[in-house]
This record gives C-alpha cells, sequence and structure tokens, in this order.
C-alpha cells in the first residue's frame, strides 16, 4: 500500500487548525535512517504544540495497550495499517503545527532504503530539513544517502536531532560525538551552519524547553530551533521562468500554456523564448475560472499567454526576460543520484525529463563516483545503485535549463529508462558555453569600418537587392543539388547568386572545425557571418549545411553588423 500524502487525523486537525497562522507554512522535511525516531519525534511535536488533543493521545495508548506494547508516538502519523504492523514509515506524511508565531508543515519522509524514492518526492519542495540520528547508533548509511539527497534537492537549512538521548544517559560525549560526524560530512557537501539539539522524542526532552537532564546544553528547544530557520527567498523576486506545458488554440488565438516556476510577467512584456530564441511580447495573460482581465502573474501561477505575434513554440521551450533568458546547450554535467537496479554505464541512452521537456540522452562520460555510504570516491567506471555520481549527459536537442545553484526549478533533473525513474540530479553548466552566446571578442583596438557603396547604390547596380534563402536538411537529402540548380537558374535570371555549402567552406575556412556540437555550432556562425556579408554586398546567398538546431539557424539568420 502507498499513499501521496497522510493528513492531520481529522481530530487533529479541527483542534490546531486555529493555532496554525494563515500565511504559507515553513516546509520541513523529516529524514532520517530507519527506526531512529522520525515518527516518534512528529507525534511528540504535535503533542506539545497543542495540535493533538487529549482524546488522540488516549486512543493511540489504547491501541497500544490492545496490541500488548508500549506507547507509541509514531502511531499519530504512520496511519496505513502496514506502517503500525512494521513499524516502517512507507511514504511522506503530511502535518501542520505552530509555535512562536510561525506555522510549519512537517513532511515525515520514510527512511528505508527500498523507499527512497518516497522520501526523494516528500522532500523535493522543502524550505529545510528535520534530521533524526539516533544517539545509541550514530550516523549510518541511510543517514549519509539523506544528506547527499538533501544536498542534490539544494536544501541547505538543516536542524539535527540527535535523538532517544535516554537511551545513552543523556551523555554529552555521545551528544558530541555524533555533531562531529555528522557536521564533517555537511562540511563535506558544502553545509555550514546546521543546529544540533539533543532530544528524547518519548520523554518530551528538549522539544518545547531546556531539559534538566541536559545541563550542558543551552540553545534553545527543537521548535525554537525550527522557528529560527529564514525561508527561502520567494520564487517571485527571481527571474522569470515559464516553462511550455502545452499550446492550445481557441478561435483566433494561440495560447501558450504552463506553470510559472519563478519570477513575474505582466502584460507588455517582452519575452524571449528559447531555445529557438524568439523575441516578442506578451499581448494577454488569461487564467481559469478567473473573472475580469489578468494583468500581472508570478511564480506558482498556472497562466496562459498570448503573444503580439505568431511565434513557433512548443513543450519543453521556456519562456524568460530577455536580460535573464536560460541557458542553451545539448550538453551538461549532471549531479546524479541513480536509483536504478543496474549499475549506470557510459553510453547508456536514457530519457531525460527537465521542467516540462523531455528528450533522449546518451550518458557521454563517468566523471566521478561516490560511494554514500563511506563517503569516498570509487574507482568503477560505473554507477552502481544508490551510489552518487559527476555525469556527462549529451542530448540530442538544445534544451533550455539553468544550473541548479541559480535556480532549482529549471536545474533539476530526472531520467527515466522506458518508464521508471531511474535516477534524478542537478544540472551543472560550468565550462559549458551557452549557444546563444557569441564568441567573447579579444581584439580591443579595432573600429568598424563605414562603406561608401550604399546597399541601395549596390541595388540600383544589380537591379535586385542582396539576400539569404537558407536550405537545411540531413545529409543526402538533396539540398546542395536544389541550390546548385536554383543558382544556375537565378544566374540566367540575371541575379547576382552564389551558394554558400558546408562541405566547400570545411575546405577552407571551417578547415579546423570538427563535428561535435560545439564545432557544428561554430560552423553555422561562421557560415551565417559570410552569408550576411556577401548579402550586404548585393549577393543572393543560397546556403547548403547540416542545421539540426532551430537556435543555430536563428542565430544564423541574425549576424552581427559590420
Amino acid at each position: 500500500p502507498a499513499r501521496s500524502a497522510v493528513s492531520l487525523p481529522t481530530v487533529a486537525r479541527r483542534a490546531g487548525a486555529a493555532r496554525i497562522a494563515d500565511e504559507a507554512p515553513l516546509r520541513v522535511a523529516v529524514v532520517g535512517h530507519v527506526d531512529h525516531g522520525k515518527s516518534t519525534l512528529v507525534g511528540r511535536l504535535l503533542h506539545a504544540t497543542g495540535a493533538l488533543p487529549e482524546t488522540k493521545v488516549a486512543a493511540v495508548r489504547a491501541m497500544c495497550e490492545r496490541r500488548g506494547m508500549p506507547f507509541e508516538w509514531a502511531f499519530v502519523t504512520d496511519a496505513l495499517q502496514a506502517e503500525r504492523d512494521q513499524g516502517v514509515t512507507v511514504d511522506a506524511g503530511h502535518v501542520r503545527l505552530a509555535h512562536g508565531g510561525r506555522s510549519f508543515a512537517l513532511i515525515d519522509a520514510p527512511g528505508h532504503r527500498e523507499f527512497l524514492k518516497n522520501m526523494i518526492s516528500g522532500a523535493a519542495d522543502c524550505d529545510a530539513a528535520l534530521v533524526v540520528i539516533d544517539a545509541e547508533e550514530g550516523v549510518r548509511e541511510q543517514s549519509r544517502r539523506h544528506a547527499f539527497m538533501l544536498h542534490l534537492l539544494g536544501v541547505r537549512e538543516l536542524v539535527v536531532a540527535v535523538t532517544k538521548m535516554d537511551r545513552v544517559d543523556y551523555a554529552q560525549t555521545r551528544f558530541d560525538e555524533v555533531r562531529r560526524d555528522f557536521a564533517t560530512l555537511l562540511a563535506s557537501l558544502g553545509i555550514a551552519g546546521a543546529a544540533f539539539v539533543p532530544v528524547s522524542g518519548r520523554a518530551g526532552d528538549n522539544i518545547l524547553d531546556a531539559s534538566p537532564r541536559t545541563p550542558w546544553y543551552r540553545d534553545g528547544g527543537l521548535l525554537d530551533r525550527l522557528g529560527g530557520i529564514a525561508p527561502r527567498p520567494s520564487a517571485a523576486d527571481r527571474p522569470l521562468r515559464l516553462p511550455i506545458q502545452d499550446v492550445y488554440k481557441f478561435d483566433t488565438r494561440r495560447i501558450l500554456a504552463g506553470r510559472i516556476e519563478s519570477g513575474r510577467l505582466r502584460v507588455g512584456d517582452e519575452i524571449v523564448i528559447a531555445p529557438a530564441d524568439h523575441r516578442v511580447a506578451v499581448r494577454g495573460i488569461e487564467g481559469w475560472a478567473v473573472d475580469g482581465p489578468i494583468l500581472e502573474a508570478e511564480a506558482g501561477q498556472s497562466v496562459g499567454i498570448t503573444l503580439d505575434e505568431q511565434v513557433f513554440a512548443a513543450r519543453g521551450d521556456v519562456i524568460a526576460h530577455p536580460e535573464s533568458p536560460a541557458f542553451e546547450t545539448d550538453a551538461f554535467r549532471g549531479r546524479l543520484f541513480w536509483l536504478g537496479r543496474a549499475p549506470l554505464r557510459a553510453g547508456a541512452r536514457l530519457t531525460l525529463r527537465v521542467h516540462t521537456a523531455e528528450t533522449p540522452v546518451t550518458v557521454e562520460r563517468i566523471e566521478r563516483v561516490v560511494d554514500t555510504a563511506r563517503m569516498t570516491d570509487l574507482a568503477d567506471t560505473e554507477v552502481p545503485p544508490h551510489a552518487v555520481a559527476d555525469i556527462l549527459l549529451r542530448g540530442r536537442a538544445v534544451l533550455a535549463l539553468d544550473a541548479a545553484r541559480d535556480l532549482d526549478r529549471t536545474g533539476r533533473f530526472v531520467l527515466l529508462d522506458g518508464p521508471d525513474i531511474v535516477g534524478g540530479g542537478l544540472v551543472d553548466l560550468d565550462g559549458f558555453r551557452d549557444r546563444r552566446a557569441r564568441p567573447a571578442r579579444k581584439a580591443t583596438n579595432i573600429a568598424r569600418v563605414d562603406h561608401r557603396v550604399t546597399a541601395e547604390m549596390r541595388a540600383d547596380r544589380a537591379g535586385h537587392r542582396g539576400g539569404v534563402i537558407w536550405l537545411t536538411g540531413l545529409s543526402g537529402s538533396g539540398k546542395s543539388t536544389l541550390a546548385t540548380e536554383l543558382e544556375l537558374r537565378l544566374f540566367g535570371m540575371g541575379y547576382q547568386v552564389y551558394v554558400l555549402d558546408g562541405d566547400n567552406l570545411r575546405h577552407g575556412l571551417n578547415a579546423n572545425l570538427g563535428f561535435s556540437p560545439d564545432d557544428r555550432a561554430e560552423n553555422i556562425r561562421r557560415a551565417g557571418e559570410v552569408a550576411a556579408l556577401m548579402a550586404r554586398a548585393g549577393f543572393l546567398v543560397l546556403t547548403a549545411f547540416i542545421s539540426p538546431y532551430r537556435a543555430d539557424r536563428a542565430r544564423a539568420g541574425k549576424p552581427a553588423r559590420h
């Protein structure tokens, strides 16, 4: 059995609703190794904040007595019969509580290795994490995996509850050992400033107030430490990202629909649609079941927009403002957590899903493999199940995405093998070139030269204006044959015309370029520049290139002015 979310029991919801603030709660993932006391701690937190009435406590006590077992706070949140019978949290339970003017949504995520995917779904959208570590057992293999997953999911605000302190006689030395071990692990992941609290879920020590059993600890109760966490910056204040989910046509309107992942969008805004680099303006914003016009929308809203001109856009394209566009690339480095049953090897062909885009990709290279159980690099050339790795992924099409450290919503990805999710991770773009960007200008002591012969003078002499006709297609499709025949016909009609063929350019101007994606892009860039120069000289220029990427063709149509 499984569930997508376990709500607070009805009786507790009625009792606690008045105490929970109306503002968006701080979303906190509760994670930890199996049997380290996560659900017990959550049950105690509910009771301590008054979100759990005594009638519910009495019901749980009666149930435990019928089963001949000690009172179990975990039964407050572990609603599935399978969980109660086995003492294992199967899915992510969502509970609400409030303390000190702050409201919290606690997501009690599974700790067992078999339910790791459930833990990921539970923690994926959280502002912070409450990591639970058994004082007696210390940092375990799953504790390390969860630390890695929180790092991959972009969760940086952590409170670590060292639980079951009653089992180690509230010894400060044992608490310090656990804190030192886990802090070292977090530091290796670039996470600093985590708060550590010694607690006992069963006895309630250091939940609300400082416990007399730990006189050596004076940094406040667990709820106070959670209340001190600042929420993440508002997604609405970040650069605009609107991945297109679908395109609809109603009457005469063509509507681009999707969910705004970050930023704000207003009627009249100039936008760029990547990776084709269409620049248009927003004509209107529409919503479902909304009365009156919508002039502005922001992160979290699902909207449809109309444009001031019709351009081709499709699912997976990303809308942004021109001053902060998405990164365009067909290759990137991924920090991956591998969930497949078989090891991942270089050359594997999978399906990449990032925001609303989905495309086939190839694992071009495995750069680094980390054993999360031992926190060491592996010499293997393959990624075993439940390991973390840095891999190079290359797709068949150009994608619009972001580095996860900049915008996590469009910087996370999952990998699928058929219908099965086999991995997930973060996008790393360090060292990769944005295909939109032109090569950096290295010369500085240069100036543009104005021509005394104008375009109009050239057109009067030739009897026609210059221009570029771009032919593209696969190798052997006949584009060069078509271009040369068209050249002959136009020449016979009196036009100044010339064919720029990809193979011919590679004999000279582009002889230093290979056939990698970056070299192909540079080949098209140079061809576009030459075509533009010849068009300004008054020629009709016919091109014949394998140019599969819309972004390359669009850029070639807008070469730099000379």
